[in-house]
């Protein structure tokens, strides 16, 4: 039996903090194409079973969802030989299917443990709620069977303060018989040892939506055959690929040094994909205003190469202040003006430094 384990797909998913208007819908669109290209894949491979690990859709608003539940359910009833075990997450709707048929191969989870049996194997799940560690207690599994478990939320060694979703404390599900469990919240695949029989995995999102989400996205494909596992391997299949390039430009000296790396490192990029790059490192603003490095320039020069292009700028700038000090110019005259303040050695770094990337046409 072959199954796909997938996850956080944020249907409907806004797309609007970087994207113009008509990108933005463009975006929306691909991830739902991406959901329906997957199950295409599914049809094409013999796969069962759809693992749909929370977060299919991105908002609680029904109303703006419509469209998109409609094409969904009759997605879902097209492929009846494929089976879609679906449970929800802190950004899915309570009731999607609310005056809506149930298609009889959407099985559905809820606050109490259920199990769907397929011969040898036992997929189970539960709707974690208000992060209750005794649900964990409650699940008994067969020590035969191969036993797949879902659920949405964060792994307890892992957990972010600032994050309000549930936990999965790993520890309970040891020695409980589980041989792979399908995780969904994290949006970066991630996988790991539970027990000494099984495996715990985060497929992450099939499509990435900002630059925290980069690199390659996808889902598992999974084969097990008479109760065992043979097969486990992550399939690609973003439609873009969102990159975060570091740029460390504490050795460039010149606008062109910088213009080359930045070339050299976009080289292998799709045009399709969507690029930052990112600034680091020192730069000495002690130079000639032409060595002075333009930002705005290479944001003007692959803004329109991309389906969307950034220069974010995290470098730290460091001046020696007192090489100007004697400059018969603009720049000397303030150094000198600033010298004579009653400041402390910090004060006075910080104000030539403001002063002089002013005066150099840079950011203040």
């Amino acid at each position: 039996m072959k199954i796909i384990h997938c996850a956080d797909i944020h249907l409907d998913s806004p797309m609007e903090s970087k994207l113009n208007k008509e990108k933005s819908k463009k975006r929306k669109n691909e991830i739902l194409e991406n959901f329906k290209t997957m199950v295409e894949y599914a049809k094409k491979e013999n796969v069962q079973i759809i693992i749909i690990a929370g977060d299919l859709f991105d908002d609680t608003r029904k109303n703006m969802l419509k469209g998109t539940q409609r094409y969904l359910i009759n997605l879902i009833k097209e492929n009846e030989q494929i089976d879609f075990l679906y449970v929800k997450g802190n950004h899915d709707l309570n009731n999607f299917l609310e005056n809506e048929e149930v298609p009889q191969n959407l099985k559905l989870f809820e606050q109490e443990w259920k199990k769907y049996n397929y011969g040898k194997i036992t997929i189970s799940g539960t709707e974690l709620n208000q992060n209750d560690p005794s649900v964990f207690d409650k699940l008994m599994l067969n020590y035969e069977d191969y036993n797949i478990v879902i659920l949405h939320g964060q792994i307890d060694k892992a957990v972010n303060p600032k994050d309000k979703s549930e936990i999965i404390y790993l520890n309970k599900l040891q020695n409980k018989n589980i041989d792979y469990l399908a995780l969904g919240h994290i949006h970066k695949r991630e996988e790991g040892k539970l027990d000494n029989r099984g495996i715990y995995c985060y497929s992450g999102c099939l499509e990435g939506r900002s630059f925290d989400e980069c690199g390659e996205k996808g889902f598992y494909l999974l084969e097990i055959d008479d109760g065992k596992l043979i097969k486990k391997e992550f399939i690609k299949h973003s439609i873009r690929t969102i990159h975060n390039v570091e740029i460390n430009i504490s050795d460039i000296e010149n606008q062109n040094q910088f213009e080359n790396k930045i070339e050299e490192s976009l080289r292998f990029i799709p045009e399709k994909d969507l690029v930052r790059i990112t600034l680091i490192g020192n730069y000495e603003l002690n130079k000639t205003e032409e060595d002075y490095i333009d930002i705005e320039k290479i944001q003007n020069k692959y803004e329109d190469r991309y389906f969307y292009f950034e220069v974010k700028d995290n470098k730290k700038v460091i001046i020696n202040y007192q090489e100007y000090k004697n400059d018969i110019s603009l720049k000397g005259e303030f150094i000198r003006t600033v010298e004579n303040q009653e400041l402390t050695d910090e004060e006075k770094s910080e104000i030539c430094l403001t002063g002089i990337r002013a005066i150099f046409g840079g950011e203040i």
